[in-house]
């Protein structure tokens, strides 16, 4: 196995990054709502690191996020034209790529109007839109961020997981508060929540249904069914939607999906033309 050697700092045009792996292949994952547009650390970059680490041995992967700044009325079409950016001067051409989150709401603009930069594509607990009540959540969390109340912003976006029922919801409380603890310390506060609040506006307008079909490029849309941000119908159609498109569902997983088996079939599909090719 691989030893990680992490590497951060920012591409030409200004994205941040945490490089990883010592593989023939790049991998570009585009990361999910993050409160602060920076390079990760601490807490936060072991967390990715345990999530991601299955790749490190056939990837040179780097995690990517939005650039800092970003103006009022920024689009996830833009964003995706960041990236866009960013891989060709960084890469030269195609690589294969993966949005978790937030990240497959903007991968999908990409992969459609950028689909000679992508090899592989793989949508990570993401769909063509949210579901309402995620949508609902994340703009109070863009509330709470806006008068920089980080604890009631962590706990709106935690709330989301919760059971509905109201017995279950008490007695689960005491972790509840715990989760949201742990939520501030992996987060942090940042000075400035600006970034935050664009792409969560950002996000609530997405809605990618009508060109779902102009994503050519092979691609696997994989998730829990239980994913508190996307019903599983939603997962479906976006799937269904894509016309060379596999779907994998997890029986009783939440967001994101992750576990061995999760690993193992992302790793079989973006080997697939290697197979081919070797």
């Amino acid at each position: 196995m691989v030893e990680s050697k992490v590497t951060s700092g920012y591409f030409k045009n200004g994205m941040p990054y945490n490089r990883f792996g010592g593989g023939p292949r790049n991998l570009v994952i585009f990361q999910g709502l993050l409160f602060e547009n920076k390079p990760l650390s601490g807490m936060m970059i072991r967390f990715f690191l345990k999530t991601y680490k299955f790749l490190e041995e056939d990837y040179t992967v780097y995690i990517v996020t939005r650039k800092p700044g970003l103006p009022e009325g920024y689009s996830m079409q833009n964003m995706a034209d960041d990236y866009a950016e960013m891989i060709r001067e960084e890469f030269g051409g195609p690589v294969d790529v993966m949005g978790s989150s937030t990240g497959g709401s903007i991968v999908q603009h990409f992969a459609a109007d950028h689909p000679d930069l992508v090899c592989r594509l793989v949508i990570h607990s993401s769909a063509y839109t949210l579901r309402d009540a995620a949508r609902k959540a994340q703009m109070r969390v863009g509330h709470m961020a806006h008068q920089q109340k980080w604890r009631a912003a962590y706990t709106a976006l935690m709330d989301l997981s919760l059971p509905r029922n109201r017995i279950m919801r008490y007695l689960i409380k005491p972790l509840f508060w715990a989760a949201t603890l742990f939520a501030g310390m992996l987060l942090g506060k940042p000075e400035d929540p600006s970034d935050l609040i664009v792409t969560i506006e950002a996000e609530d307008k997405h809605n990618f249904k009508d060109r779902l079909s102009e994503i050519t490029v092979p691609t696997l849309v994989i998730a829990g069914d239980r994913d508190p941000f996307y019903t599983e119908a939603l997962f479906r159609e976006t799937a269904r939607g894509i016309p060379n498109a596999r779907l994998i569902l997890y029986k009783g997983m939440g967001h994101p999906a992750s576990g061995k088996q999760f690993n193992q079939d992302v790793l079989t599909f973006l080997k697939e033309d290697m197979t081919k090719d070797g």
